[in-house]
Order: structure tokens, then sequence, then C-alpha cells
């Protein structure tokens, strides 16, 4: 099937958000890529009028989405550039008969490889070693062999187990449907290898954290997830516990994660996003030396359009294939 294929934000729209005419050069160098990825794919970039297809660049927004959708039906098919849409599961939008499918999976890569930075260095006091203008002869602890449980199965998850594999580890993937597991294995009949992970379903958490040295959160935020590590679930860690954040900010309780610091709960920190983001000034996270925080920043810009403009090629030729699409979102779990 033939696909015509227009890209948000439009020329009216763009004026609107600040962004006039060709100012923003980021953003018009994305939309030329994606342009390009439509044409490699099959497709024909289209004005929105003739479009059955839609990629969404327009951060946020989910009404003006809306009222788009609701004013040219014969768009079938919207791709988000996210991998995080709660923005838009929350506001209905996906209640339409339409098919929307995000980024979730494609920038698994370097996020993987942020979220085990900050595992070796928090393990490694790498934050207070930085931040002591003197010689600071502290202990540090390996990885190797050490119990990781992640929260989240998609695949940041595969790919941080695979980078995982040299140390040994053991590992329990939590997700929602631990049947699914994507490359992260599944219950076991016979003993595994200690680098092969266990998935389990998120009523095992309370079991797992005692047992659990590095947490580490890749996982959607939804209504059900938010909070979903808060005072409860950080006490039922063992103190010597480094908790590690690649996901979204709101997934833990910030003031339950200050208490816990501040009372010895759990040893160490490392943040790559925050609620809120960012954190104020003068936030006592700033100050901590076991919390190492990183801007939000665990992708390259480069990378990401690069891993966008793939994605965007493939569904184009899935979708004239009528083959499925790469990343389709489930509008009942909202991601």
């Amino acid at each position: 099937m033939e696909a015509r294929i227009a890209i948000a934000p439009f020329a009216e729209a763009r004026t609107s958000h600040g962004r006039p005419g060709s100012a923003d050069a980021e953003l018009d160098r994305l939309r030329f890529g994606i342009e390009e990825a439509v044409s490699r794919g099959g497709g024909t970039n289209v004005p929105l009028a003739d479009a059955d297809g839609l990629v969404w660049l327009v951060p946020g927004e989910p009404g003006l989405l809306g009222a788009t959708l609701d004013a040219h039906p014969r768009i079938g098919w919207v791709q988000f550039p996210w991998a995080g849409v709660e923005r838009f599961a929350s506001s209905g939008v996906f209640d339409r008969p339409v098919v929307f499918s995000c980024a979730k999976g494609s920038f698994a890569g370097q996020v993987a490889e942020h979220a085990l930075m900050l595992t070796l260095a928090c393990l490694r006091n790498l934050s207070r070693q930085a931040r002591t203008p003197g010689w600071c002869p502290v202990d540090p602890r390996s990885l190797h062999g050490r119990r990781v449980t992640i929260l989240g199965g998609g695949g940041i998850a595969t790919e941080l187990v695979r980078l995982l594999r040299p140390f040994e580890c053991r590992i329990r993937v939590i997700r929602r449907h631990p049947e699914k597991a994507e490359g992260t294995g599944g219950t076991p009949k016979t003993p595994k290898p200690p680098e092969t992970p266990e998935t389990l379903p998120p009523s095992a958490l309370p079991a797992v954290l005692p047992e659990t040295d590095i947490l580490v959160l890749a996982l959607a935020l939804t209504p059900e997830t938010r909070h979903v590590v808060g005072a409860a679930e950080l006490a039922l860690l063992p103190p010597h516990a480094v908790v590690v954040n690649v996901a979204r900010g709101a997934h833990i309780d910030t003031g339950a994660l200050v208490e816990a610091l501040g009372a010895g709960t759990i040893s160490a920190a490392g943040l790559d996003v925050t609620d809120p983001e960012p954190l104020p000034d003068g936030h006592p996270l700033w100050a901590d030396p076991r919390v190492l925080i990183t801007s939000h920043c665990a992708d390259s810009a480069e990378y990401v359009a690069r891993m966008l403009c793939e994605r965007v090629e493939r569904n184009v030729g899935n979708l004239r294939a009528g083959r499925p699409l790469e990343g389709v979102i489930d509008p009942t779990a909202g991601y």
C-alpha cells in the first residue's frame, strides 16, 4: 500500500511555538533526516491534507495532536520520536482509531551504557572522589557477581543484560508480562548461569528487593509505575544497595530517596532523571556525595536522530508491506 507521510510541526505550528521559519536549525536537520527516511522506506512526503501517516515532532501538545487527527480522519498512523509518551496517554488521545508508535527500544544502546556507567560510578564512589579536593582513599566495590534487579523488560533492560554478562551478575528482570520477555529469559526449569536473567512479575518486587545489590529503573512511566520505588521499597533494600534511574524521575519518590540516604537505608544513587526535573537549586540531592546526577543526557542528540530516522524508515516500509510496525503503543498500558 502507499505510505503518504506528513511531518509536524508544520509551518503554522512552528510559528505558534516560537519557531518561526528555519530559526530552529536542529529541528530543521531532524525534519530533513526524517523526510529522507520516509523516501528510503518507499513512502512519499506530503502535506498534512494528503497524509495517511504522521510523524509528530511537536514536544508535548497532546491537545494539538488530537485536534489535528480529528481534522484529518484519513490519518491512520502516528509516529512519536520519544520512548516515553505518558503525557499523551493521560490526555486520551490514544482513544482514537489510529495506530500509534513510539521510539521505545530505539535508544536502548546508549541508555544501557549510561546505566552501567552510573552503577560503576556509585560502586566506586566516583561522585565523592570527584568532589573531594584532596586525597580520598575510599574502598571501591566490584560489580562482579552482584545481584542486579532491573525494573522494566524492554530494550534498555535487554541491552543492559548483555552489557552485564562479563560481570557474571545474578540478574532479575521485573516486567509487566514476564512470559513475553524479549532476550531476557524466563522462569528457569533448570539451573541457569549467573549472567542469565530470571524474569518475574511486579508482584515479586517486595520479595526480590532484600536480595538486591543494584536496583535499576528502566521502565515506562504510567499511573501504576509512578513512585514504584517509595519509602517501603527503599526500606526493603539492603543498606549497601545502589539505586540507578535512567527512566523517568517520577518512578522514585524523591522525598523518600532523600530520607533513605540520610538514614543510611541505601548506600548510593545514580540518577539521569529526577522529580522534579531539573531539581531546584539547593535541593539536598545536589550536595549529597553519595549521589551522582546527570542531566537527562543518557543518549546524544546525534544518536537519537539517527535511531529515529532508522525507525521511521523501517516503519514506513512495514506500513507499505502490511507488516507489523515497530514500537506500537498499547493504548491500555499507555506505552
